[in-house]
C-alpha cells in the first residue's frame, strides 16, 4: 500500500456552509486521506467581501460529520487566540472527531501569520514578519504544555504541522516542534530548505525523517506527474490541492485525478 496521503483544503469562502458540507461527504467517500480548510476571516481569492466562514468552529464540525479522513487548518494562524486556549480548541476538537472511543483525527496545523486585513479588522497587531514568527516559538512551548495538563488529555499526540519557509527562523520552529513540514516551495528550493531542517533538526536532537514533508498542488487541467514524481522522491508524502467555490465541481474532478495517480503508486 502507498504511503502518499492525498489532502484537499477546502476554501470556506464563496459559499453557503450546506454546500461545503456536501463537498466535505464527497471528498471522504472518494478516500481523500485528509481535509483542510484554513483560518482567515475574508476570502483570499475572487470578491473580498464574499461569504466567508470561521475556520475552528467549521473543523468542530467535520470532527462529528466525518469518520476516516484526519483533518486540520492550513495553517491556523497563532496570532488570533491565546496559545492556551488555542491548545484546549485543539484537545476538544481532538476528542469530538474520536467516534466510537477511537483516537482523534486532528491535525494541528500552524503558523505565523501573514494576510493583514484579517489583523486590522478584527483588532490584533500586525506587527513584522520577525515579531510573528518570534511569538510562534513563544507560543508552541505553552500549547504543549497546556496539551499535557488538560484533563481529559488529547487522545493521541496531536500531529504538529507547521507551514512556511523562511530559513533561520520557520524552519528552526519546525525543527524544535512539527511532526509535518508543509513546504510551497519548488523542487529546487525544497531541496535546499530540506537539508537546512535537516540541520536545524540536527541541532535541537532530531533526525529530519521525524519529520513528514508536505506541499500543495497546484493543477488545472493537468495533473504534474513529472513534478509530483521529484517531490516522491525528495521524500514528500503528503500533497494538498486546495479548492473554492464557485467552482467546487470542478476542483473535486481535478482531486480525482489525483487520488488516481496516488492509487497508482
Amino acid at each position: 500500500m502507498t504511503s502518499i496521503r492525498i489532502g484537499v483544503q477546502i476554501a470556506p469562502q464563496h459559499a453557503g456552509y450546506q454546500q461545503i458540507r456536501d463537498t466535505v461527504v464527497e471528498l471522504e467517500q472518494l478516500g481523500v486521506d485528509v481535509l483542510f480548510n484554513w483560518d482567515h476571516f475574508f476570502p483570499l481569492s475572487g470578491e473580498p467581501d464574499g461569504l466567508h466562514f470561521e475556520g475552528w468552529t467549521m473543523l468542530g464540525a467535520w470532527a462529528e460529520q466525518t469518520t476516516r479522513v484526519e483533518f486540520g487548518p492550513l495553517v491556523t494562524c497563532n496570532s488570533y487566540r491565546n496559545p492556551d486556549v488555542l491548545a484546549d480548541m485543539a484537545r476538544t476538537v481532538d476528542h469530538i472527531s474520536a467516534h466510537d472511543g477511537g483516537r482523534g483525527r486532528l491535525i494541528f496545523g500552524i503558523g505565523a501569520g501573514w494576510f493583514q486585513r484579517d489583523y486590522d479588522e478584527y483588532g490584533f497587531e500586525f506587527g513584522t514578519p520577525g515579531t510573528r514568527l518570534a511569538a510562534l516559538a513563544e507560543a508552541m512551548p505553552r500549547i504543549e504544555a497546556r496539551w499535557a495538563k488538560l484533563n481529559p488529555p488529547p487522545t493521541r499526540d496531536i500531529p504538529v504541522m507547521i507551514g512556511g519557509g523562511r530559513e533561520r527562523k520557520t524552519l528552526r520552529i519546525v525543527a524544535q516542534h512539527a511532526d509535518i513540514w508543509h513546504s510551497f516551495s519548488d523542487i529546487e528550493t525544497l531541496r535546499r530548505k530540506k537539508g537546512i531542517l535537516a540541520e536545524h533538526a540536527a541541532a535541537v536532537g532530531r533526525d529530519l525523517s521525524e519529520i513528514s514533508l508536505s506541499t500543495e498542488v497546484r493543477m488545472r487541467d493537468t495533473l504534474p506527474e513529472a513534478e509530483l514524481a521529484q517531490l516522491v522522491d525528495e521524500g514528500v508524502t503528503l500533497f494538498t490541492h486546495g479548492i473554492s467555490a464557485p467552482d467546487l465541481a470542478g476542483g473535486i474532478e481535478r482531486v480525482k485525478r489525483l487520488l488516481a495517480w496516488r492509487d497508482r503508486l
